[in-house]
């Protein structure tokens, strides 16, 4: 399939499914919007999905990883080999998405776009590896404009996959040390605001190191004369390899009519590329929460999202779009299985 083939298959929200689903939630047992944005929820997933009564079986967070070569300017408070250390911790079960995960009754799928080390075959890991790792941003091109279009096509080719295995939700996750600076550079370039506003401690860098990373990604917007408005210029000059896969799966997603849970700042930056790429995917796209990297309200206010949370999450992973799963799942529940006030024999405002 090709990319242009794919973005031709994303279509608009189910505008017939939308008003059925706002005028049953308009007859059920509690006055009208009381439930609030997951009244708000039900309907646009009744949309993105054409069912009336949408149900949600089966949820699934992909993590994808990749190393950045942008970790030689000092942007990252950790070395780059807990990138693959972090993986197989994904693997055997016992990072903070994979507790979460279990929490609400997620699979866990982590695949491997461009780490920088040698996996050696691990079970349960999607090996999809492009290159181990980018080139550095401050210097010129994070990768050629066809590894930008691989990234994406891979992260279709894995989300196709899990829907037919059962995906009716996806939630992103990412791993790769120093990409809080290539998803702060793709913001910067689409928003138009400058590092100071966009670059943030990432995983907790000092002074000295916030300041190396706004310069990497000042450097990097000059040396690459990135096109914001060319989603794979953008991904090709700025991205990462698990950031356009990210970009992939979420279209991928969008074009089998499933909802797509954005996690935060580079899922949010994945998200940016997609739409950058395919406007109408905004309307797929369901914010998990407002991430305390600095720029992340920026971005999403480009997406035209707004955080179903705020809970002063930083840690990626897909850790904040697992627990806004949850909610999605329960306000499709409140739409199909709550009784109307004729089913329950309650007096409707209409009569009172």
């Amino acid at each position: 399939m090709t990319l242009e083939n794919l973005i031709s298959r994303i279509q608009p929200l189910d505008a017939a499914a939308m008003t059925a689903a706002r005028a049953r939630q308009d007859l059920l047992t509690k006055p009208a919007g009381s439930l609030g944005r997951l009244e708000a929820l039900s309907v646009q997933l009744a949309g993105i999905t054409g069912a009336v009564r949408p149900k949600i079986a089966h949820k699934v967070v992909i993590v994808m990883a990749g190393d950045h070569g942008v970790v030689a300017e000092g942007v990252s408070a950790y070395p780059q080999a807990v990138t693959p250390q972090m993986v197989l911790n994904f693997l055997q079960g016992g990072a903070a998405i994979n507790v979460l995960s279990r929490h609400v009754g997620a699979r866990v799928v982590i695949a491997d776009l461009g780490v920088a080390a040698e996996m050696g075959g691990q079970p349960g890991l999607v090996e999809r590896k492009i290159a181990p790792g980018t080139a550095n941003i401050a210097v010129g091109p994070a990768m050629t404009r066809a590894q930008a279009e691989l990234s994406i096509l891979t992260g279709v080719e894995i989300v196709a996959a899990e829907i037919a295995q059962g995906l009716d939700v996806l939630a992103t996750g990412d791993m790769g040390i120093g990409n809080t600076t290539p998803s702060a550079a793709i913001a910067a370039a689409v928003t138009g605001r400058p590092a100071l506003e966009i670059c943030g401690r990432g995983t907790g860098v000092d002074d000295a190191g916030l300041a190396r990373k706004r310069s990497a990604v000042e450097r990097a917007l000059v040396v690459n004369r990135v096109d914001p408005t060319d989603g794979l210029d953008l991904l090709g000059k700025l991205g990462g390899f698990e950031i356009g896969g990210l970009a992939g799966a979420i279209l991928g997603a969008a074009a089998a009519r499933k909802a797509v849970v954005i996690d935060g700042f580079i899922s949010t930056a994945a998200a940016i590329v997609a739409a950058t790429l395919a406007p109408q995917v905004k309307d797929y796209l369901i914010a998990a929460h407002c991430s305390q990297e600095l720029g992340h309200r920026l971005m999403m206010d480009w997406l035209g999202l707004t955080p179903l949370l705020d809970l002063q999450m930083r840690l990626g992973e897909g850790t904040g779009a697992a627990l806004a799963m949850s909610l999605v799942e329960a306000s499709c529940k409140v739409l199909d299985e709550m009784a109307t006030f004729g089913e329950a024999g309650v007096s409707g405002k209409e009569v009172e």
